[in-house]
């Protein structure tokens, strides 16, 4: 099975659409809501869009979360905002159902939990059997659901706000179910949290939108900053990081996605030839050193790698960041229903090439884009670049996945994790217990 960061969007929209996507290291798939149902795609290629089911039998979904590849999806209605239903879908079972005392604003699941999140608490349960584990309760008004789970569940990290009126996270281990720490991230509250694949960092941004941090994981150190922008606030609706952790995208309801690359400048480069802009940017580097803290601290704050003009704007849109047909690209998915794809240079950014559109409000059939004959080529350049082998790790040897049920040799489960069985990601013996339960 393949295993990637997963992104959501819950926005009610004309027509009922709203969509979640969630991509995959090596293929990607998508899940979106509608008045009528949900579906699934699974996109194979950039050309290829392919509608692998559809639900009709609950109305006006607005959350649709699938477990990486797995027949495993949770669903969650307008109809019934208090209950969450748990399906495997190719057998067209119910797993479970669970109703809780308040309405469901988010959900997130990977190998080992499955966390519910209300507007004032936490349910954390054991994916294995759907037990109940840990209820955080009071926790600060949460309207959105923001919160992260690491979906490498070696590292089952939680992340969520830890107050309304200011930007302070806490940090909560799912497996031992204790919080590890907090961390004073913003001045003021929290819009977008995201952990990289292997939860050891955790990216943040504000409401304001205009700076976005990345923290180490579990002790919370501050190890990056980019500037979105100083002109305007806007409102970051999606965080997300390449599988590698190279690259950290943000979208918001502007027509710029921004992506920047985690890397640190040393001191090793080459000396630069005297030229008068290499003078110049001695000079102001030097000047720095005489400028209040927060001011210098601003003016080295780096600037995105590269960036994407999408045509709309004021709509929300989520982000995500793959590997297709060995190619690094970027997907965004906007709330009127399409996913477009471009290609993303790894070693020069710039400005990102719209290489494909898909319809999301159609049969489920790939829809070709007559703009896509208007593209320019891409350069001969970057097409070398991107043919060398990819740095995505191989599901193989990435920490914390096994179809064992998430044990890697000589680790340690806590007792609570054994259930009645490992979990088993194929048709015959996936997630077997079905019950009815209010926790």
């Amino acid at each position: 099975e393949n295993n990637s960061p997963k992104l959501r969007l819950a926005e009610d929209v004309e027509r009922g659409l709203t969509c979640f996507p969630f991509l995959l290291c090596l293929c990607s798939s998508l899940a979106i809501g509608t008045t009528t149902g949900y579906r699934l795609f699974s996109l194979s290629s950039v050309e290829q869009l392919d509608q692998v089911h559809e639900s009709n039998e609950i109305p006006d979904v607005y959350i649709v979360e699938r477990l990486f590849s797995s027949s495993l999806v949770v669903v969650v209605s307008h109809a019934k905002p208090q209950q969450m239903n748990v399906y495997h879908f190719k057998k067209g079972t119910e797993i479970c159902n669970y109703s809780y005392s308040g309405k469901i604003m988010s959900i997130r699941l990977n190998r080992q939990r499955l966390v519910v999140c209300l507007e004032e608490s936490i349910y954390i349960h054991n994916i294995k059997d759907m037990k109940l584990l840990k209820t955080i309760m009071d926790t600060p008004p949460n309207t959105t659901g923001l919160c992260a789970l690491s979906i490498n569940h070696a590292n089952s990290y939680l992340a969520y706000p830890g107050s309304a009126t200011s930007g302070e996270i806490v940090l909560y281990d799912g497996n031992t179910l204790k919080t590890a720490c907090t961390i004073p991230a913003h001045d003021g509250p929290l819009a977008a949290l995201a952990f990289n694949s292997t939860g050891s960092k955790l990216a943040s941004a504000s409401e304001k939108g205009t700076v976005i941090r990345v923290f180490s994981i579990p002790g919370g150190q501050k190890l990056y900053e980019f500037r979105r922008g100083m002109k305007r606030y806007v409102n970051i609706s999606s965080l997300v990081f390449s599988m590698d952790s190279q690259f950290l995208c943000a979208s918001s309801n502007t027509e710029t996605v921004h992506i920047f690359k985690l890397e640190h400048l040393t001191d090793s480069r080459p000396e630069e030839p005297p030229t008068w802009s290499g003078y110049m940017g001695k000079m102001f580097q030097a000047a720095t050193n005489y400028l209040p803290a927060q001011v210098s601290g601003m003016m080295s704050q780096d600037r995105a790698f590269a960036t994407v003009r999408l045509n709309i704007s004021g709509q929300r849109n989520i982000c995500a960041l793959s590997t297709i047909q060995k190619l690094p690209r970027l997907l965004v998915t906007t709330s009127d229903g399409h996913l477009y794809i471009y290609n993303l240079d790894p070693q020069d950014g710039g400005e990102c090439v719209l290489i494909k559109n898909h319809s999301l409000l159609g049969s489920g059939k790939m829809e070709e884009n007559k703009e896509n004959d208007l593209q320019p080529p891409v350069p001969q350049s970057y097409a070398a670049t991107v043919a060398r082998q990819s740095t995505v790790p191989s599901t193989s040897t990435m920490p914390g996945y096994s179809e064992d049920g998430g044990a890697l040799r000589g680790e340690v489960i806590p007792e609570h994790e054994f259930a009645t069985g490992p979990v088993c990601l194929d048709d015959e013996n996936e997630f077997p217990p079905v019950s009815i339960r209010d926790p």
